[in-house]
């Protein structure tokens, strides 16, 4: 028959008793410790996609807001080119204005200042003519008869000119 020893016995028993403690107080705690550890990566690994996905998404509005403010730029830049050109129209259609109606009040200054000197020299091409007429006449005439010569001067030299003002 198969004698089965003592000490063989007690030592599966104590090899049994053994793997039972080792299973409970060691193999159980490191593979938890294991499985957590696992777990914690993982989740790591889906915070950094999730941080990542943030970050492209984040990207893209912000090169779409980039790309909406150059947009932007230019659209004001060119409002304000557009602006500038109607002031400038504005500035430069007022400035022929004025400077037309300089022009006309220059024009009618010097016409007035004409008419005024022609006037002056009438009055003293008369003043002359009745001095010139007295002297022929010897001196004896008399304010009315000045004046007679004076208008009669005054008609024969307009006739004569061509453009009795």
């Amino acid at each position: 028959m198969i004698s089965i020893d003592l000490n063989l016995v007690w030592t599966i028993i104590n090899i049994i008793v053994l793997y039972l403690l080792l299973k409970h107080f060691l193999i159980g705690p490191v593979t938890n410790i294991m499985d957590r550890r696992r777990q914690m990566i993982e989740d790591g690994f889906k915070n950094a996609q999730a941080a990542q996905d943030d970050a492209d998404r984040l990207k893209q509005e912000y090169e779409a807001a980039l790309s909406g403010a150059k947009q932007e730029s230019v659209q004001i830049v060119e409002d304000a080119r557009k602006s500038a050109r109607a002031e400038y129209d504005r500035i430069v259609n007022e400035a022929g204005q004025k400077a037309g109606s300089m022009i006309e009040a220059a024009k009618e200054s010097v016409r007035t200042e004409r008419e005024q000197t022609m006037k002056e020299l009438k009055s003293q091409i008369a003043g002359l003519a009745a001095a010139s007429a007295a002297r022929i006449i010897g001196g004896h005439a008399d304010e009315k008869g000045n004046s007679a010569l004076y208008d009669q001067f005054l008609k024969e030299a307009g006739e004569g000119n061509g453009n009795a003002d």
